[in-house]
């Protein structure tokens, strides 16, 4: 079995999991608990193993040797605790420096699973207990607020106390069951975590918009963002750094992750991520995500607030010489949003020299948002409806100047369908402020997936198929002249002549040309079938007079 088929297994277990346990609980309400416990089982483990290296002969055996990894009778960090009272806080300072944060024994997913199994009153307010521990003392950096969307004490756990805790026992024994016999790396309880993530949005219909992106699509922006903004289809295009990477709606994350793992399949790195997300439960999500993924709490910064209206203090700095930029911006923000639009924002540097997107829709302020902090080096990708691509008005003259300054490198079409929040077309406009070529490709790939279910997805190559996403992501790197019903450069005197459209079918139809009909062979071919059939019916009239019937 793969490491892929592997996670993708425990991502199924986990899901199974998930349905067997709902009960009367919403999708979203459930999502929140069952990843917080994976979330707080990576943390737990991982500060274990790290303890266990640091402690080395002195870290303590379990009591009972026969039980599964994912229970302790006690845990061995609270017998070492109890016996080493003064050596805490030497030990403490050696593993923030190691793994970067602190767990108390009795907080940790041994603990938790262990009061689970025994059905201890406890379990409820310890774990209560736990996550606020989690939250505000464990980093270097507090994470307040982290698990602000578990409520123990939520009806929806049960009516009294009694209740809440047997069901919290129910769902931790089972969820510790189901993965005691997985890897506990990073990678696998990451992806884990991302493909529960993904389920999730399966089931939440359009408000998974707000946090998700197919890992397709986000794969060809991860890519886009790690080449060369200026030649892609070097040999070394492959970017060996990034210094800063943005996702300024960036949901659970998976985007900028993407973009991470892009970057060091490549042999490079990343300086520091960073995201905003306006969703509370989202933004939390994309924490945890960051953390379960192995990040340090120094290699990210995920921001709490409203995109449009820049909350961001370290993005609001007015002197140019200090404006912070990023060398890859990423971004799937939502669709056609409306928004309200007034005369302070018309002022603000993000918008000023273009004017304001309508109310109707907040597509151009997020462009123009993340264009506004690319570096000169950078490149910029992100996700919006059709309708950018050709809408009049203020969204016009927006477009209209983007490609004045040839700021416009590439537009790539994508199937209908392949969204959770939405089943209409959307597109990836690229982006660069110094740009090596002065016209833009266009590359339509609505043709180019296979429906799995309800939905459309982009095919990866396996079993003989085509890989949709690996020719997309050359077709920009290589850009060809032309690619018949796929994919062409064009001219900015050709864009300008259709007045600054950028419909995608204006330049790359995916009609066939209808096959040409030359009239003089087929009549031909009618008088010929036409003779026939005036020799055969003389034959068979002759039978019919022998016959003594009368002729046709």
């Amino acid at each position: 079995m793969t490491q892929k088929d592997q996670h993708k297994k425990l991502g199924d277990t986990l899901w199974k999991i998930a349905n067997d346990l709902r009960g009367a609980m919403n999708a979203d309400d459930f999502r929140d608990y069952m990843l917080s416990f994976l979330f707080l089982r990576y943390l737990s483990f991982n500060y274990e193993a790290s303890a266990q290296k640091e402690l080395g002969r002195d870290y303590p055996k379990n009591e009972s040797e026969d039980v599964k990894p994912d229970f302790a009778v006690p845990p061995p960090l609270e017998m070492w605790y109890k016996n080493n009272k003064e050596d805490i806080k030497e030990f403490e300072k050696q593993m923030r420096k190691k793994v970067h944060y602190v767990i108390l024994p009795q907080y940790l997913w041994s603990n938790i699973t262990e009061l689970a199994r025994t059905q201890d009153d406890e379990l409820l307010t310890t774990l209560d207990k736990g996550f606020r521990y989690i939250e505000n003392e464990s980093f270097e950096s507090t994470f307040q607020g982290l698990f602000s969307e578990i409520n123990l004490n939520s009806e929806k756990l049960g009516k009294t106390l009694t209740e809440r805790n047997k069901k919290l026992c129910t769902i931790i024994q089972k969820i510790a069951e189901g993965i005691s016999d997985f890897s506990t790396d990073t990678d696998t309880l990451g992806d884990a975590y991302e493909y529960l993530i993904g389920q999730f949005a399966a089931g939440s219909g359009k408000k998974a918009g707000e946090f998700y992106t197919p890992q397709q699509v986000s794969t060809i922006l991860s890519e886009i963002v790690s080449l060369d903004s200026h030649d892609p289809a070097n040999p070394t295009g492959a970017k060996k750094k990034l210094n800063r990477v943005l996702d300024f709606a960036c949901g659970s994350g998976s985007l900028l992750l993407n973009v991470r793992k892009r970057i060091k399949e490549n042999d490079g790195s990343i300086g520091k991520i960073y995201g905003q997300e306006n969703n509370i439960t989202t933004y939390n999500l994309a924490r945890m995500n960051m953390l379960l993924h192995g990040m340090k709490d120094t290699e990210f910064e995920i921001f709490h607030g409203d995109t449009l209206l820049n909350q961001w203090e370290m993005l609001n700095e007015m002197n140019p010489s200090k404006k912070i930029e990023f060398d890859g911006i990423v971004a799937n923000p939502p669709f056609s949003l409306r928004w309200e639009p007034n005369d302070t924002l018309a002022e603000d540097f993000r918008f000023k020299s273009y004017g304001l997107a309508p109310k109707s829709a907040a597509d151009f302020a997020f462009l123009l948002h993340g264009f506004h902090f690319l570096s000169q080096e950078g490149t910029m990708a992100i996700i919006l409806p059709h309708g950018v691509l050709f809408r009049g008005g203020a969204e016009e003259r927006i477009r209209t100047k983007l490609l004045k300054d040839n700021n416009i490198d590439t537009i790539i079409g994508l199937p209908a369908n392949l969204f959770y929040s939405t089943s209409i077309p959307v597109c990836i406009l690229v982006l660069k402020k110094c740009k090596k070529e002065d016209d833009v490709l266009f590359i339509n790939a609505s043709e180019h997936f296979e429906k799995v279910g309800r939905q459309n997805t982009l095919r990866e190559g396996k079993k003989g198929k085509p890989n949709d996403i690996q020719k997309i992501v050359e077709t920009y790197k290589y850009r060809p002249e032309k690619v018949t019903r796929y994919a062409r450069r064009v001219s900015m005197d050709e864009i300008e002549k259709n007045g600054y459209n950028l419909n995608i079918s204006r330049y790359v139809s995916t009609t066939e040309a209808e096959e040409k009909i030359d009239l003089k062979v087929v009549n031909d071919k009618l008088k010929k079938i036409n003779e026939s059939i005036i020799t055969n019916t003389a034959k068979h009239n002759e039978f019919l007079k022998e016959l003594g019937l009368p002729p046709i």
